[in-house]
C-alpha cells in the first residue's frame, strides 16, 4: 500500500515503558508521525532494561516497542522546552501519556488547556487504576488484583503470571483502537470532555478475562487454574510426546474421532459417551489417561503430522528462539525492528537513539519528518 492509513495524522507521544509505546507504535506502523518525547539525558526507562543491549548499547526491550518514531528528549523544568511542546500539541492530532494525576499540569502541559486551544486534538491517558488513583500502573501488580494469576499455572502450584507483560500490551492495544476509533468519529465530538479518552491497566485486564469471567459470573463459583488443559474442552492440552511436548486443541465434536483414530484410539472414536464434549469432560480423567499413554513412544513431529492431516488443530511447544528464527528466515522480523506489522502497516523508521532527532524538530517542528530518511520497502 502506497500510502498509509494514518499518514499525515500527528502524534505526542509522552508515555514510557510498554503500554502507551505500544499503543503509538501501533499507530505509526499504520503510518501517523510520532514524536516520542523523553527525559533529558535518562530516556525511556526501558533503555536501561537489560541486559540484553546491542553492541551500541541500546536495550532489546527498548527496541521492542519503539520503531517508526522520532525521538526528542525534554527537561518538563526548562521553560523553552515546555514552549516546544506546547507548539507541537498546538499542531497534533493526538497525545499519549501515561503520567500519574497532576503531574503534567504542573508543568504547563494541562490536558484540560491544550484540549481547549487545539479543536482537533485527541488525549490519551493510560492509568493503572483511573484517573483518580495515583497507584502506579504495574503490568504484575494488575495482573495479581484482576484474576489472571489465580488462573494461571498448575492447579497444585502458586499463581502465575503470564511470560510476556500482557497487560501493558492488552491496554496499549485497546488505547489504539479507542484512538482509531475517535479519529474516524471526531466530527461528533463536541467538547473537549468528549475528546479525552481514558485507557486503565485494570479494565483492559477484566476484559481480557473474556470468557472465564463469563463463566463465573453465570456460575457463581469462582475459575480454578488449569494449567496446560482447558476449563471447558476435552482433549485441549499439552501432551509429552517421546522427545518434546505437542499441544492437541479439539474445539469441535466433528475434530474428536478424527484426533482419536490418528492417535490410534479406535475404541475411544467409536464410543458414543465420548461424542459430545460434555461426554468427553464427564470423562476428562480417563480421555486424557488414555491420550498420554498412546503418544509417549513416540516423536511429537510424527502426531503432529498425522492429526494435521485429517484437519485437528494442533501444534509443537517451539521456544522463542526457533518461533522467531521462522520469521526472521521469512523477512518478517529483525533484531532491530522487531516483528513486522500486520495489514495495512509497515517499518518506516529504526527505533530511535535518544534525542536523535531532537534538533531537527527544535528546527522544525513537525516538518521535521520531511529530513528523516524512511526505510525502503521490503519486496513482497
Amino acid at each position: 500500500m502506497k500510502t498509509l492509513p494514518l499518514e499525515g495524522v500527528k502524534v505526542v507521544d509522552l508515555s514510557r515503558v510498554l503500554a502507551g509505546p505500544h499503543c503509538s507504535m501501533a499507530l505509526g506502523d499504520l503510518g501517523a508521525q510520532i514524536i516520542k518525547v523523553e527525559r533529558a539525558g535518562y530516556g525511556d526507562d526501558t533503555r536501561g532494561w537489560g541486559p540484553p543491549f546491542t553492541p551500541d548499547g541500546e536495550s532489546a526491550y527498548f527496541l521492542s516497542t519503539n520503531r517508526n518514531k522520532l525521538s526528542l528528549a525534554a527537561d518538563f523544568t526548562r521553560p523553552e522546552d515546555v514552549v516546544l511542546l506546547q507548539a507541537l500539541i498546538a499542531d497534533a492530532d493526538i497525545v499519549i501519556e501515561n503520567f500519574l494525576p497532576g503531574i503534567l499540569s504542573r508543568y504547563g502541559l494541562d490536558a484540560d488547556l491544550l484540549l481547549a486551544r487545539n479543536a482537533k486534538l485527541l488525549w490519551c491517558t493510560i492509568s493503572g487504576f483511573g484517573p483518580h488513583s495515583r497507584r502506579p500502573g504495574y503490568d504484575f501488580v494488575v495482573q495479581a488484583e484482576s484474576g489472571w494469576m489465580a488462573i494461571t499455572g498448575e492447579p497444585a502450584g502458586e499463581p502465575m503470571k503470564t511470560g510476556v507483560a500482557l497487560v501493558d500490551l492488552m491496554a496499549g492495544k485497546d488505547a489504539a483502537i479507542a484512538i482509531l476509533g475517535a479519529l474516524a468519529g471526531r466530527e461528533q465530538l463536541t467538547t473537549a470532555a468528549d475528546r479525552r479518552i481514558h485507557i486503565t491497566l485494570q479494565a483492559s485486564a477484566l476484559a481480557a478475562l473474556a470468557n472465564v469471567a463469563q463463566n463465573t459470573m453465570v456460575s457463581g463459583r469462582d475459575a480454578s487454574r488449569w494449567g496446560n488443559a482447558h476449563a471447558n474442552l476435552v482433549p485441549y492440552q499439552l501432551f509429552a510426546a517421546a522427545d518434546r511436548p505437542f499441544v492437541l486443541a479439539v474445539g469441535a465434536d466433528p475434530q474428536w474421532p478424527l484426533a482419536a483414530r490418528a492417535l490410534g484410539l479406535h475404541d475411544l472414536a467409536a464410543d458414543p459417551a465420548l461424542a459430545t464434549n460434555a461426554g468427553r469432560l464427564a470423562q476428562r480423567d480417563h480421555v486424557v489417561a488414555e491420550i498420554r499413554a498412546a503418544v509417549a513412544p513416540r516423536n511429537a513431529a510424527i502426531w503432529v503430522d498425522a492429526l494435521e492431516r485429517v484437519g485437528v488443530p494442533c501444534g509443537l511447544v517451539r521456544g522463542v528462539q526457533e518461533a522467531v528464527q521462522e520469521a526472521v528466515r521469512g523477512g518478517n522480523a529483525s533484531p532491530r525492528c522487531g516483528i513486522a506489522p500486520q495489514g495495512h502497516s509497515r517499518v518506516r523508521y529504526e527505533p530511535p537513539l535518544l534525542d536523535e532527532h531532537g534538533k531537527l524538530i527544535r528546527d522544525h517542528h513537525w516538518s521535521a519528518f520531511h529530513h528523516v530518511p524512511i526505510l525502503p520497502v521490503r519486496p513482497a
